[in-house]
């Protein structure tokens, strides 16, 4: 695992942006001058255990959403602007790949995702549709959303998002943040392209491990569910591992086994009994 998170540091350094340090860094997550990756990844990190404003936006029909509209379980949150011609339609692509990966290993309601568009005068609920449907993201749980200015700007700060005005569009860093039911930034996700078990691991902790246990049969099931949904890098797919089951079961017959050969010698072993 520590191999996997790794190598999400090192797609950071993938960004379309490249540059000398960023000047004039401000407290709402845009800056002017050009984006400093270093700075950008330290800012990112710095937003883990954030709590997420409760913003309004739009949805790709125009109707108003609410973050907290999708509290109670966990949340994939994905910035783009719809104008990218290269690298946003590439990234919301793969991450619609990982995301179906990860709705068959954990279930298809186990999680919501958003897009929204960071480039608020631009990024409009028309221009998001256009955008989820170039991409054929048809996902009833997937949710394109447009925002204002200052909502893009108070978003982008709690998530720990810098981007910038370049010649071409925007320089920004590329990450997918991962949310906990309550609305707390959990883990960050970088790079164009990243490994599955990068966005999965920490959904299936989320998901089943020991925050999430409400019994003492919840916490036994998601144990199981935790160790027993692996990741098959040949296939690229999550699969339930009975393994376990079988090594347990193996494990139970051999002490079946060693206790009737104890049982059976302790009786061998009895002086018979005489009788007068």
């Amino acid at each position: 695992m520590q191999m996997i998170r790794f190598l999400g540091v090192m797609a950071l350094f993938a960004l379309p942006a490249a540059g000398a340090a960023a000047q004039d860094l401000d407290t709402r997550g845009t800056s002017t001058g050009a984006l400093d990756q270093e700075q950008a990844f330290a800012y990112s990190q710095a937003a883990v255990g954030r709590t997420l404003g409760d913003y309004r936006f739009r949805d790709r029909q125009g109707q108003t959403l609410s973050l907290s509209e999708l509290a109670g379980r966990p949340l994939v949150i994905s910035l783009i602007y719809t104008s990218c011609y290269h690298t946003c339609p590439m990234v919301t692509s793969h991450l619609a790949k990982v995301v179906k990966v990860a709705r068959d290993a954990l279930g298809q309601d186990s999680f919501s995702v958003v897009t929204v568009g960071f480039d608020a005068p631009v990024d409009t609920p028309d221009r998001m549709r256009i955008f989820a449907a170039q991409r054929n993201i048809h996902d009833p749980d997937w949710y394109f959303l447009s925002g204002d200015t200052d909502t893009i700007e108070r978003l982008s700060r709690d998530l720990g998002f810098l981007f910038v005005s370049s010649p071409k569009g925007f320089d920004h860093l590329i990450q997918s943040t991962i949310v906990d039911a309550s609305g707390k930034v959990y883990r960050q996700v970088y790079g164009e392209v990243f490994q599955a078990p990068l966005l999965v691991e920490p959904l299936k902790e989320l998901l089943y491990g020991k925050a999430a246990a409400t019994s003492v049969v919840d916490r036994l099931m998601n144990n199981v569910r935790l160790i027993c949904t692996v990741y098959d890098p040949s296939t690229g797919l999550y699969h339930f591992d009975y393994s376990l089951f079988v090594g347990i079961g193996a494990g139970l017959l051999s002490l079946g086994a060693i206790a009737a050969f104890i049982v059976h010698a302790w009786r061998g072993s009895k002086p018979p009994v005489t009788r007068a």
